[in-house]
C-alpha cells in the first residue's frame, strides 16, 4: 500500500475510533466472551508478537506467568491519553508484585516512540498498526474501538476486558487478588 493510502486509511480509522471513543468515554462496557473464545484469544495473544518502538520483535510469550494488563491504544485517542498516566502509576506500584502492562499501539512507530518518550511510559509498548485490530478482536473487541483493555491472570486466562476508558480504581479491584 502506498504511503498516501496508509495515511488515508489511518485517518479513517482515527475518525472511527475517536467517534467510538467519545461515545464509550461515558460508558463502561465489558465485552462478554465464552470460555472457548477466551481460550482462543489468549492462545492467539501468546503465539503472537509485535515490534517495539525500536523495531525489535517482542513475543508476548515472554510475559507469560505474570498478571498482564494489555491495553490497545493510539496517540490520537483522547481517552487513551487520559488512561496512560494511571497505567504508568500502576506499573510503578505493582511491578515488583508481578504486574506487566503492555501497550499495543494502533499507530505509526515514529509517533508512538515520540509519544512514549514525552509521556514517560515505563512499560513495554509495541506497535501493531493494523495488525493489532485482529488481535484485539480475538481478545474480545470486534468493534475495533479504542481504548480496549484486557487483564490476564498468571495462568494466562482472560479475567476481564473493558472497552473504553478504564480507571485505576477498577484496575486495582481486578488485579490485586491476582498478584
Amino acid at each position: 500500500m502506498s504511503k498516501f493510502g496508509k495515511i488515508v486509511l489511518y485517518v479513517v480509522i482515527a475518525l472511527s475510533a475517536m467517534t467510538a471513543g467519545f461515545f464509550l468515554k461515558t460508558q463502561q462496557l465489558t465485552p462478554q466472551l465464552s470460555s472457548d473464545e477466551k481460550k482462543r484469544g489468549t492462545e492467539k495473544f501468546f503465539s503472537s508478537g509485535l515490534p517495539d518502538v525500536k523495531g525489535d520483535m517482542q513475543p508476548f510469550s515472554q510475559w507469560r506467568g505474570n498478571v498482564l494488563l494489555v491495553n490497545f491504544w493510539a496517540t490520537w485517542c483522547a481517552p487513551c491519553q487520559e488512561e496512560i498516566p494511571e497505567f504508568i502509576a500502576a506499573q510503578e506500584k505493582y511491578r515488583d508484585k508481578g504486574l506487566v502492562l503492555i501497550g499495543i499501539a494502533v499507530d505509526q512507530s515514529d509517533r508512538v516512540a515520540s509519544f512514549s518518550r514525552d509521556f514517560g511510559i515505563n512499560y513495554p509498548v509495541v506497535v501493531g498498526e493494523l495488525d493489532a485490530f485482529s488481535l484485539a478482536e480475538a481478545m474480545g473487541n470486534p468493534q475495533g474501538a479504542l481504548p480496549f483493555t484486557v487483564i490476564l491472570s498468571r495462568a494466562g486466562e482472560i479475567v476481564h476486558s473493558h472497552l473504553g476508558r478504564i480507571k485505576i480504581e477498577e484496575i486495582e479491584k481486578i488485579i490485586k487478588p491476582l498478584l
